[in-house]
């Protein structure tokens, strides 16, 4: 096993090199506008991972795909040579759809925006089913303790306890 910090270097090394030889060296054409957002290597430094993204529509990524598999073994040997290891690591190439989950993530906010909204114009109109008030007020209440405080004066007044 290696140290966790070696194999981080070398991940943004392999980065760094694949992006300049895709850069420079890479002539094909279907090669789009590419940009290598991240890489991944494996703690046995025998596997990397590659990660793109490319400006375009469907048929400019699959193109772009083509493109990286055709150019892996010219990639693989210039990242072996820089690295100085025993073993190139194999390249491996994945799309970075981060763009699309963005994408995807806002609309799903503004769903809920949207349905958050209507909920609350919903119960701006809403109405009691029963009466506005069910329950009783200390108006209420007020006015029976009175009513039984002049209960206990009467009483009172003809002699009788109160209790």
């Amino acid at each position: 096993m290696s140290d966790p910090a070696k194999v981080r270097r070398h991940a943004e090394r392999v980065r760094e090199l694949v992006a300049s030889v895709v850069r420079t060296q890479i002539k094909d054409p279907r090669l789009g506008m590419i940009t290598i957002t991240d890489a991944r290597i494996t703690a046995d430094l025998r596997d990397a991972t590659v990660f793109y993204t490319v400006l375009g529509d469907a048929v400019a990524q699959a193109d772009t795909a083509a493109a990286l598999e055709s150019a892996k073994g010219l990639l693989r040997s210039t990242v072996g040579k820089a690295l100085g290891l025993r073993h190139s690591p194999t390249l491996t190439f994945v799309l970075d759809d981060v763009q699309d989950q963005v994408k995807h993530i806002d609309d799903l906010l503004a769903a809920a925006r949207n349905a958050d909204a209507e909920v609350q114009r919903l119960a701006a109109q809403a109405e009691y089913a029963g009466e506005p008030q069910p329950y009783r007020v200390d108006d209420e209440a007020d006015e029976t303790d009175e009513a039984a405080e002049t209960a206990d004066v009467d009483e009172t007044r003809r002699g009788g306890d109160a209790r």
